[in-house]
């Protein structure tokens, strides 16, 4: 992966920036010694590594403002960065750039269970917004994998899902305001607690736009009701394309599950072997969840019963209480960390239409044998978000070249049967050389200029996203 050429004179010019910087922040909030600036070369894409000019760790958005104006006055490319779990290199920085990290934003601000949102400063973790509101029998929605650690700001900037988004949405779908800080320092709101907001849908804009147009300091979300109950079934299968098959009857059956999750045989393996959730040694299985009163869930459950029924599946288990509902579940929560055990290897992230869930699984079967790298499956089946998990030798020369290669055949394949190239972990670095192939030349210049009016001078996140051939003029002001 290509990054930018520095700025030799921004480089040239460190210290005076530095100063500038401290003079603007609380003690200990700018951090220039590279020994200590290591912990930020990368985010969770941890195959490119790159030392930033120096790390700001502002505290409110009064300083988030003063140090976009430092930034925008020197000329400063400034990367925002959450809690640095972006799977596609969405943190990862450039010699002459600062990193602005939210991490010590993280307050709950207010909170209203009659309009039901919450405001959180946008360090707060995913999980620690549920548990704010949980003892009132509320809930905030969109659960990725990382939720444990990853922060509400890189959610937004990703427009993150996870296992529950096939019924209550994504994050743009539980987003209702921000406190957004522009690279010249000016602090906006927009959105806020209700609805929808009069005149343009600028959050619609923001969520998703990977911290290329402002940094996200506050966010409101939508809370729910917890539902009156929710029981997981486990079905394994003989094969991928049954078991995606079978996914894609549920959802013509207009059964709306809470959640569909996918996981074939490498990836079952590696999750049984960490967290012995008990699962079957089966090719693939799914978890489907279901939620509502009793008397709904038997309901649901039964359609789904006869639907998997005509796979002929290996294993239908249902849960019967809370502790093995919390077993069916462990295993898929615990399945990137499990496969992080045994071998290096590379998250991809494409959506394709469910109806070609067969078929994708299939060719990903063929790529990866003509690749020579074992692929492991799992991902959010019930609305088409994939997430192939390529095994590699980080250690072996050429391998993570191959496994680049095989990836973006992987996700050209997405393309080409009517999906995108990404659901939830953004483009970032990691895809960006493959924007060209789902949009054209046209659409890819009504985007940028999007980012020549929130930044002009492309200071905010430049090297991701757009091709750098495309986007080189602008980044040389």
């Amino acid at each position: 992966m290509d990054l930018p050429v520095a700025d030799r004179s921004v480089l040239a010019r460190k210290a005076e920036i530095v100063a500038r910087l401290r003079a603007a922040m609380a003690d200990g909030a700018v951090i220039d010694d590279p020994a200590e600036t290591r912990a930020y070369e990368c985010d969770a894409l941890a195959a490119y590594r790159c030392a930033p000019l120096a790390v700001v760790l502002p505290g409110s958005t009064a300083e988030v403002a003063a140090v976009l104006k430092v930034c925008h006055e020197e000329r400063v490319p400034v990367v925002p960065r959450g809690a640095g779990t972006s799977l596609a290199g969405g943190a990862l920085p450039t010699t002459d750039s600062v990193i602005l990290g939210v991490a010590r934003m993280n307050r709950v601000l207010d909170v209203d269970y009659d309009d039901r949102f919450i405001r959180v400063e946008a360090g707060r973790t995913n999980l620690s917004v549920t548990g704010a509101v949980e003892e009132e029998g509320f809930f905030y929605a969109p659960d990725p994998s990382s939720q444990l650690a990853c922060a509400i700001a890189g959610n937004i900037a990703m427009n993150s899902g996870g296992a529950h988004c096939l019924k209550y949405g994504v994050t743009t779908n539980n987003l209702m305001g921000v406190t957004l800080v522009t690279m010249e320092g000016d602090v906006v709101e927009i959105g806020g607690a209700h609805l929808d907001a009069g005149g343009y849908d600028l959050l619609g804009v923001v969520c998703g736009s990977e911290g290329q147009l402002g940094v996200v300091t506050e966010a409101v979300l939508r809370i729910l009701p917890k539902p009156e109950g929710a029981r997981p079934v486990l079905i394994a299968f003989g094969s991928n394309e049954v078991a995606g098959a079978c996914v894609a009857d549920i959802i013509k059956a207009g059964v709306l599950p809470v959640a569909i999750e996918f996981m074939d045989r490498p990836c079952i393996r590696a999750c049984e072997a960490f967290a012995h959730a008990g699962y079957p040694d089966c090719e693939a299985l799914l978890i489907v969840e279901v939620e509502g009163a009793e008397a709904e869930i038997d309901e649901q459950l039964g359609l789904i019963r006869q639907i998997a029924a005509r796979h002929d599946p290996v294993e239908f288990r249902e849960s019967r209480s809370a502790e093995e509902a919390q077993k069916i579940w462990l295993g898929r929560k615990s399945a990137f960390g499990a496969v992080g055990q045994i071998n290096d290897y590379m998250c991809l992230d494409g959506t394709i239409p469910v109806s070609a869930l067969p078929k994708v699984l299939k060719r990903i079967g063929e790529m990866s044998r003509d690749f020579g790298l074992d692929v492991a499956n799992v991902f959010h089946a019930g609305d088409g978000n994939m997430h192939p998990l390529i095994l590699y030798d980080a250690n072996k020369p050429g391998d993570l070249e191959t496994c680049e290669a095989l990836g973006a055949e992987i996700l050209k394949l997405c393309v080409e049967v009517g999906g995108c190239l990404t659901g939830e972990h953004g483009v970032g670095i990691e895809k960006r050389d493959l924007m060209e192939v789902q949009y054209s030349a046209a659409d890819m210049e009504a985007q940028m200029r999007v980012k020549d009016v929130f930044d002009p001078r492309w200071l905010l996140n430049p090297a991701k996203v757009f091709p750098l051939h495309l986007s080189a003029g602008r980044r040389a002001g």
